[in-house]
């Protein structure tokens, strides 16, 4: 059976998404578009879909008899009203993160989720699929290091946009580690806490950077985590997780070493998607396959809410200075599996 999907928003993610559903992935295939920009609907159709049809709204698209699930890659502030449609209609709904722009926003899809009475929503947090997170994932689990005590990480960006300021740091750019440091450990942070820096030359004037979050766990776990996104030598993700008996550390990406000139080198990856190209391709066939037989085995609304709370907590760590607290509701039965 082919999963006829519709996807709302079809900008740069959009476009990608529809290129990996439509031809790239098993048992997918693109039958409907939306995006406020009707022309930027049509390009991605004529380009990557000619046989799907174009709606004037997302919610018409969620309508259509021939969708039976839904992608959601429009802007941020417009996911909770697609997302909350597509719970209504009952369809499967794939939103990318964020899952809404504030916690509140989230709690509410949670809570429509739930009374709808199945799982629908999965959220776009692809880092759980990067091959590297899971063969990490796999030594944790299995004890092979003992109980996580703490783990030391670090997300650095060569360079950002100028429209790159204020709390982004936290909010576009931490939020991946907020979501995959959770599920590596299986834990709940408690507390947040911001500790800046001296700031970089090539930062803006509206940016701090680089500082550090620091986050606990229920259990006591300590992660540290450097966010630096004016580095300059490229795009380095680094996690080590250190346990009672070993420690464990995320490996770098596959890179030829050279030996030139007096120098041994390796290359450094400058840009986010030729690091996590293949996580997308694994994250939505994996999604496609679970929808297919009406299961959700991915980022559920309950980690985009956690999220969000979590992402609020740090940002106000950061302005305050102070240990916040993270304060998120219990978690409803029906996302404990």
């Amino acid at each position: 059976m082919t999963l006829d999907i519709g996807v709302i928003g079809t900008g740069a993610i959009g476009r990608e998404h529809i290129a990996r559903l439509h031809g790239k992935l098993a048992g997918s295939r693109i039958v409907a578009l939306n995006d406020m920009d009707r022309d930027s609907a049509r390009a991605a159709g004529a380009a990557l879909c000619p046989e799907a049809r174009l709606h004037d709204s997302g919610q018409a698209l969620i309508a259509d008899p021939a969708v039976k699930a839904v992608v959601v890659a429009s802007w941020g502030p417009s996911h909770e009203e697609f997302v909350l449609a597509a719970i209504a209609a009952g369809k499967p709904v794939f939103c990318e993160k964020p899952l809404a722009t504030t916690a509140e926003a989230c709690l509410r899809i949670v809570e429509a989720e739930v009374a709808a009475g199945r799982p629908l929503v999965q959220v776009g947090f692809m880092r759980r699929y990067d091959a590297g997170y899971r063969m990490l994932k796999e030594i944790v689990s299995t004890g092979r290091i003992g109980a996580p005590l703490m783990l030391h990480c670090a997300h650095r960006n060569p360079t950002v946009p100028a429209h790159y300021t204020g709390d982004m740091g936290i909010t576009d750019t931490f939020i991946h580690e907020i979501d995959v440091l959770r599920w590596l450990v299986g834990n709940d942070y408690v507390s947040a806490q911001v500790i800046k820096g001296r700031k970089s030359r090539h930062a803006g004037p509206d940016l701090e950077d680089p500082y550090l979050v620091i986050l606990k766990t229920r259990s006591g776990i300590v992660i540290d985590t450097e966010i630096f996104v004016n580095c300059q030598f490229g795009y380095d993700i680094q996690c080590q997780v250190v346990g009672e008996d070993g420690a464990a550390s995320l490996p770098e990406p596959p890179a030829v070493p050279m030996r030139q000139a007096s120098m041994a080198s390796s290359a450094i990856m400058m840009d986010w998607k030729l690091r996590f190209i293949d996580s997308y391709d694994v994250e939505l066939q994996e999604w496609v396959d679970a929808t297919r037989q009406g299961r959700v085995t991915g980022p559920t609304a309950w980690d985009g809410y956690f999220a969000a709370v979590t992402s609020d907590a740090c940002v106000e760590a950061k302005r305050t200075g102070q240990i916040v607290a993270i304060d998120a509701v219990e978690a409803p039965d029906f996302y404990r599996s």
